[in-house]
């Protein structure tokens, strides 16, 4: 259940049951060459839209305006600073708790949200808020290793293309139909969480906005999996969450 869709009747009476509230996150930025600016964010809302329809959960409108600096050099990209990105993100999770909501679960799409909100979380007393990004659990990282392997990468994945295919179809492969440069496990390593370079070098080094990810791999098959299992996975852990407080 969207909460923009409701009324504040509606909401009210969730409050009143004990609500919490899921909140997906995003990006607007490049996804390569066949991948939508609006990944993170279509993904994100994506499973928590589907965890809500299994545990009847309350979700917010996504934040889709994040920190994405390294990406600017490819048209499109919108990128807002971590700080003012903490600061909207915190007025809007205070904001629904405020509203009566029991806690808030961020259902995160993009690696370089976690530490603005992870430094939200440590503001707030115990059990207000949750952090889960779509692919983290153990069940959907081992499926995408199981579909992908290396390929997976790190940016314009597969996993993530795949699931904007099951919902919006398939766009053309254009570049991305040859396999990119593979990553080394230290690049990994060193560039966890999007610690990517200044836009003009990381565009030069990743001139069609791969980070060893081979997006032609992706299906709208094994997106509605992914899909599938991540929602599960999100909708029981809501599920605890709002239970628990």
């Amino acid at each position: 259940m969207k909460l923009d869709h409701m009324t504040w009747y509606e909401v009210d009476a969730r409050i009143n049951q004990g609500a919490a509230v899921l909140l997906p996150v995003g990006s607007t930025e490049q996804h390569g060459p066949m991948g939508r600016i609006g990944t993170d964010t279509i993904c994100a809302e994506a499973v928590a839209l589907a965890a809500a329809s299994r545990c009847g959960g309350i979700v917010a409108p996504p934040l889709a305006y994040t920190p994405a600096p390294f990406n600017t050099g490819f048209p499109g990209t919108v990128s807002v600073s971590a700080e003012v990105f903490q600061m909207l993100a915190n007025e809007v999770i205070a904001g629904l708790l405020a509203q009566g909501f029991r806690g808030v679960f961020v259902v995160n799409g993009h690696g370089a949200n976690l530490e603005p909100l992870r430094t939200i979380k440590s503001t707030l007393p115990d059990n207000q808020m949750m952090i889960r990004s779509w692919w983290e659990s153990d069940a959907v990282d081992t499926l995408r290793k199981q579909l992908y392997g290396e390929w997976e990468g790190m940016h314009a994945t597969p996993s993530e293309i795949a699931i904007t295919q099951s919902l919006l179809g398939v766009l053309p492969e254009n570049q991305a139909a040859e396999p990119p440069r593979k990553l080394s496990a230290e690049y990994v390593r060193d560039h966890a969480g999007d610690r990517h370079g200044p836009p003009d070098e990381h565009r030069a080094e990743f001139p069609d906005g791969r980070v060893g990810s081979h997006s032609a791999l992706a299906n709208p098959k094994d997106g509605e999996r992914l899909l599938t299992m991540a929602a599960i996975v999100i909708a029981n852990e809501f599920r605890s969450f709002e239970q628990d407080r």
